[in-house]
């Protein structure tokens, strides 16, 4: 497993750490994740992006991703019976194809909006236009995806049970607009052994704060 491949990670001192008889129990399992799916307010960004011509995908991404870089559990990843913690974390995204097939891109973390959905746009139109399925090894970075035809109340992945993983998993439904605001579904995937329910629940906090400030850090 790629720790390293986009900053350094600091390894835990497991026999100081808070966690550890909670990290021990849950990675034993063979699915160690847990998950939620709820509905936020993207009012706030998703007219920002409409006004300035931008992604609203990556509008999106960028201000979960700025939410997510407050929280310190959602930075920690495990390999191999070690947990990690990174100072920053980026973004995965599965790209839809005009063959109809997806592929995978990645977006380095920039706090400023603009200069985030400008890069990850020229890497998204770069998979678009490329046929192969090659996906960021490094495990700093939270995967994300998109259904935006479907207004979900409930999501599962595809997952190799056979293989440990601790990447968060974020996927984000169709946007409805019903008086005046704005909302769509997000479901939230996360290693239980790093990751609780008021860990999560921080984080929907701040990302509808962040939705509600586009241009705010």
């Amino acid at each position: 497993m790629n720790l390293n491949s986009a900053g350094e990670a600091i390894r835990i001192d497991l026999d100081k750490w808070e966690r550890r008889e909670l990290f021990a129990f849950f990675d034993r399992f063979s699915e160690p994740f847990h998950g939620v799916c709820l509905r936020v307010d993207c009012t706030g960004s998703f007219r920002y992006a409409k006004e300035h011509q931008l992604s609203v995908f990556l509008t999106l991404l960028h201000r979960s991703l700025v939410a997510a870089n407050q929280i310190e559990n959602f930075k920690l990843r495990s390999a191999d019976g070690e947990v990690w913690q990174y100072p920053i974390i980026h973004g995965g995204s599965a790209v839809g194809r005009p063959n109809g097939t997806i592929g995978f891109a990645y977006h380095a973390f920039r706090p400023e909006l603009m200069e985030f959905v400008r890069d990850a746009s020229l890497d998204i139109q770069r998979v678009k236009a490329s046929d192969g399925l090659t996906r960021y090894s490094g495990q700093d970075l939270i995967r994300y995806s998109t259904l935006p035809w479907l207004d979900f109340t409930s999501l599962s992945h595809a997952r190799d049970l056979s293989t440990k993983g601790s990447v968060p998993l974020i996927t984000f439904g169709k946007i409805t607009d019903a008086s005046g605001r704005c909302t769509m579904p997000v479901s939230i995937h996360v290693h239980h052994g790093l990751v609780d329910g008021e860990h999560v629940a921080r984080f929907v906090e701040l990302f509808e704060q962040k939705l509600a400030a586009p241009e705010a850090e």
